[in-house]
């Protein structure tokens, strides 16, 4: 997974590499480093 550390705030929805379910994706930056992170699964 790459985070783009130039986005302050991001969040979105992306498939698992392994099962394929979606996960939400959230996380913060500072501009430098990620500062918060969570990824959640998106139960079907």
């Amino acid at each position: 997974m790459v985070l783009d550390k130039s986005v302050y705030n991001e969040s979105y929805i992306e498939d698992c590499e392994v099962c394929c379910n979606p996960i939400e994706i959230k996380y913060q930056s500072d501009g430098d480093d990620i500062i918060n992170f969570s990824a959640i699964s998106i139960e079907q």
